[in-house]
């Protein structure tokens, strides 16, 4: 049997095919057209959904069941996206709109963070444990629960707003409104504010040829990239971002204490240069040093194909 995930963004709706073993054998992505409206969405929505299913040389009758993964603050028990502004849902049936566009098939719904953490418990880097959270360092922070097999997002849905730990009273200003959240200081925005603020207290910095001498060039690789360079500004940079990761992630272990803690995301990829140095932190600051049984923070496994593979299982949450 075969499985259907959608992964729903700003720009793209990708839907993929996930098979029992829980490899994607097909992906097809879309335009979400967001700017033409709901209806528009759902449209986009069911043609990756069929042209996946026919990329894998299959019909929708050999499809159990379709999950889809969407940002925004979501009601997975009655299908709704309760808001996610960048796609104009307000209270939006997203299950009953996509249902009607796939006839005759189950569909679930769930926040995109939360997909993500699931896909890394049942077939990534939290594969085997009960107990796991996922953190996807972005244009923001977001974050996924699993607690004893299950996503936990708190009893009306919005658990997991791991960015909006306030890590620096009265600091930067985060898009939530709060000043000094984790979100405002990890984030990949908050690297490139960073990197930027520093590059002007220095003028000889690689960073500015990296940058091609315009700071609207900076982007999250910069300072990694000048940093290997042996440049001493952004080793300075690098330093205080994964400083201010480990603060969050210290908080998170010490409140949940998750047999592993994924780190997800594009800034992920820069592996050991990002794993090393935070675990250092972590290992000399959490509560937990001293256990025997500590929490395990790794680089998430599945990558881009977390949402579709999240999604595409989230019948298993039954």
């Amino acid at each position: 049997m075969y499985y259907l995930g959608i992964d729903l963004g700003g720009t793209n709706a990708a839907a993929g095919v996930v098979n029992e073993k829980f490899e994607i054998v097909s992906k097809y992505s879309v335009p979400t057209n967001a700017k033409n409206g709901v209806q528009a969405i759902v449209s986009s929505i069911a043609k990756a959904a069929k042209s996946a299913v026919m990329e894998a040389g299959l019909s929708m009758d050999d499809i159990e069941s379709v999950g889809i993964g969407s940002p925004g603050a979501i009601d997975p028990i009655n299908g709704i996206v309760d808001f996610a502004g960048n796609l104009g849902f307000d209270r939006t049936p997203l299950v009953k709109l996509v249902g009607e566009q796939l006839p005759g098939k189950k569909v679930f719904l769930e926040n995109d963070a939360n997909v993500a953490a699931f896909a890394e418990y049942m077939a990534g880097a939290a594969k085997g444990t009960k107990d796991s959270v996922t953190i996807t360092l972005g244009t923001g922070v977001g974050g996924g629960m699993i607690i004893n097999g299950k996503i936990y997002s708190g009893f009306n849905n919005k658990g997991g707003e791991f960015g909006h730990i306030v890590i620096e009273r009265d600091g930067w200003q985060c898009s939530c409104g709060r000043r000094g959240c984790w979100e405002a200081y990890a984030s990949v925005t908050g690297l490139i504010r960073l990197t930027k603020e520093q590059m002007l207290t220095d003028r000889n910095s690689i960073m500015w040829e990296i940058a091609k001498g315009s700071l609207d060039n900076v982007n999250g690789l910069t300072s990694f990239d000048a940093m290997r360079r042996g440049d001493h500004t952004a080793i300075y940079v690098v330093e205080k971002y994964l400083r201010a990761v480990a603060t969050g992630l210290i908080d998170v272990i010490n409140i949940l204490q998750p047999q592993v803690l994924c780190i997800g995301g594009g800034i992920s990829k820069e592996g050991d240069y990002l794993l090393k140095p935070i675990n250092q932190i972590i290992s000399n600051e959490m509560f937990s040093r001293h256990s025997d049984s500590c929490t395990k923070v790794c680089i998430a496994k599945l990558g881009n194909d977390a949402g579709i593979v999240g999604a595409a299982l989230l019948n298993r949450q039954l």
